[in-house]
């Protein structure tokens, strides 16, 4: 990963492997119903730790329901090693369903299992194995999805078509705001506590018949074996040097992103449990986030494709950096709906903008025979390390400190870092590189 050609080589030696809309409809769809799945919980989390892990104070039960949700997080880098693996291996549309079916099953664990009131240890027990389902789940699905939509990709459309992996987060963002807007809004606090949470959840079980008719319908983009060893020497001059530089720079500039992204994920419960805002004007939040990352990572993904990926990635970011904490002032001063809803479109916007097309920077330095195992092992130690500890992290500076604003600090140190990776990274977008 030394030059431009090492890094045009792995993915310009063979032509794109022709892919209907509707296929890519599908994995789309796929990979947004296993982030619902699996970012769900937060919207939720005060809900389940009351439901599951009881403490003689509110924060004591969230603490414990989000280091719950961050277990999840535990098994995302072995996910990633295993299905990233097999994708490389035997394919990405199997490994793909594969995902989504433990995906499924996890989903429905979760719905499923008896509070504490009603079974004890074994509740916490349950959702505890549920979580680590999910993580591996999820680990393993994000390297075969990302290389899926790269190589359904013509070279100078590559940063649009993988931009709909980002693209598909914010459809599970949004979707689970609108269902638990839907239910906060029509629901009692006693029945969203008891139940109503928990219609969210079995909603998101819908992807074990998806996940089953993905692995049938979808056609494949890794080439045989044979295709494969014809091409070998490219992507190994692409391994020759430089491979840990790379490997840390990748990993920082996801690591900011996922604390972002966890942040605004976090909004939901921020707002109704520090904020004291009514719960669905709070669920108001992931509905506007989301249709940011849904919108502005398409735009990102194109604007990377005619511009470069770093501009595309450094810019936002910098605003960004300037935006977050007066954001988050002007936010804890107000404590209205307008205000929430203005400063997660802001902070959602930004971070996409850059993020999405970091994404198509970090896969594009991939080689191909390797590329699922690589992009998820880079993503799950990223996300293990930070995605399962910010909102953890989050909320015990707040009960700490005292101060509401502690999300603005953490998000800032995090912007700062990640934008330093960025302008570090090598540009790999071909517009530039030709």
């Amino acid at each position: 990963m030394t030059d431009a050609a090492s890094v045009l080589d792995p993915l310009e030696i063979l032509p794109p492997i022709p892919i209907a809309k509707r296929h890519l409809f599908s994995a789309v769809v796929g990979n947004a119903l296993e982030f619902y799945d699996f970012i769900t919980y937060t919207f939720f989390a005060t809900q389940i730790g009351q439901s599951f892990f009881p403490s003689h104070t509110p924060l004591g039960s969230l603490l414990l329901s989000l280091a719950t949700f961050g277990v999840g997080f535990a098994t995302r880098p072995l996910g990633s090693i295993v299905i990233g693996a097999y994708a490389d291996r035997a394919g990405r549309a199997p490994a793909m369903a594969l995902s989504f079916v433990l995906m499924g099953f996890g989903i429905l664990v979760l719905a499923l299992t008896p509070s504490y009131a009603a079974i004890g240890i074994a509740a916490p027990i349950l959702v505890v194995l549920a979580r680590l389902v999910q993580g591996f789940a999820l680990g393993g699905q994000v390297g075969p999805s990302t290389s899926y939509l790269l190589e359904a990709a013509a070279p100078k459309s590559r940063g649009f078509y993988t931009t709909l992996q980002y693209a598909s987060q914010g459809l599970a963002s949004m979707l689970g705001g609108i269902v638990g807007f839907v239910i906060s809004s029509n629901l009692d606090a006693a029945s969203l506590q008891q139940w109503g949470w928990r219609v969210a959840m079995i909603l998101g079980a819908l992807i074990l018949p998806f996940g089953l008719m993905i692995a049938k319908t979808i056609p494949e983009t890794l080439e045989p074996a044979s295709s494969r060893q014809t091409n070998a020497i490219a992507p190994a001059r692409s391994r020759s040097g430089g491979n840990v530089g790379v490997f840390v720079d990748c990993v920082v500039m996801l690591a900011s992103a996922t604390i972002c992204t966890y942040v605004i994920l976090f909004m939901p419960t921020y707002a109704s449990q520090f904020l004291h805002m009514r719960a669905n004007v709070a669920f108001a939040a992931p509905i506007v986030s989301g249709t940011c990352i849904l919108v502005f990572s398409q735009i990102s993904g194109s604007m990377s494709d005619r511009f470069g990926r770093k501009p595309v990635m450094i810019w936002p970011r910098v605003l960004l950096l300037v935006v977050v904490y007066p954001g988050f002032v002007l936010l804890e001063h107000n404590r209205d709906g307008v205000t929430l809803l203005a400063v997660t479109a802001v902070i959602a916007t930004l971070s996409t903008w850059s993020a999405a097309a970091s994404l198509v920077n970090i896969a594009e330095l991939m080689p191909k025979e390797m590329r699922s195992g690589s992009l998820g092992t880079v993503y799950a130690v990223a996300i293990a390390a930070f995605g399962g500890t910010t909102q953890y992290v989050v909320v015990w500076l707040i009960g700490r400190t005292g101060n509401v604003l502690a999300p603005a600090w953490y998000l800032t140190g995090a912007t700062l870092i990640g934008l330093i990776a960025m302008i570090v990274a090598k540009e790999t977008a071909p517009a530039k590189l030709e």
